[in-house]
């Protein structure tokens, strides 16, 4: 058992250390040795954990709870995981910021981006769509919106609160998808 709990307090260590160096110089800008340095871990202990600097990148927004599905609304809701992630986004501030934001790595915006359009879909297949070239352009959109709305406010652009970021959300997309679902 206490192995487990040094192998995730060495995780650990090492993803802070890039969240850190991201927030001050960029993702492209730091370098394995940088991470190394900052978490104060060997350099044969970093790779035991992880292969390179992206490895650690991915494994921080793999383990963010605010891409994975949540409860959604009420009956007919559409996009109930909308306001749980804007508030989730809120209480992880930093990490998001270094994750998503303008420093942040390319890497982690394409899986953000994959994961929330595999949320979206699944959504809008279970809401009535049919899975088509359509469909994949409709959540190319959905991802689109939300994610703009997520990164304006991540990099201090756009100042609203989660319920705020929401209804503007909701207010963007859901006339159309329901439009094309056929829903009034």
């Amino acid at each position: 058992m206490s192995g487990d709990r040094r192998v995730r307090r060495t995780r650990r260590l090492i993803q802070e250390a890039l969240v850190a160096l991201i927030l001050e110089k960029g993702y492209e800008a730091v370098t394995v040795t940088d991470i190394i340095d900052r978490a104060d871990v060997g350099r044969s202990t970093f790779y035991s954990h992880f292969t390179d600097k992206e490895a650690v990148l991915l494994s921080n927004i793999d383990e963010l709870a605010f891409l994975r599905p949540a409860p959604t609304g009420g009956q007919g809701e559409l996009f109930g995981f909308s306001l749980p992630m804007f508030e989730h986004v809120r209480e992880q501030e930093r990490l998001v910021r270094a994750l998503l934001g303008r420093r942040g790595g390319g890497p982690v915006h394409m899986r953000g981006e994959q994961l929330l359009a595999d949320l979206v879909r699944d959504e809008l297949v279970a809401a009535g769509a049919r899975a088509s070239a359509a469909l994949d352009l409709l959540v190319v959109c959905v991802v689109g919106a939300f994610m703009g709305l997520l990164r304006a406010w991540v990099d201090g652009e756009a100042t609203a609160s989660p319920a705020e970021l929401d209804a503007a959300f909701r207010t963007a997309v859901e006339p159309g998808v329901r439009a094309v679902l056929g829903q009034p």
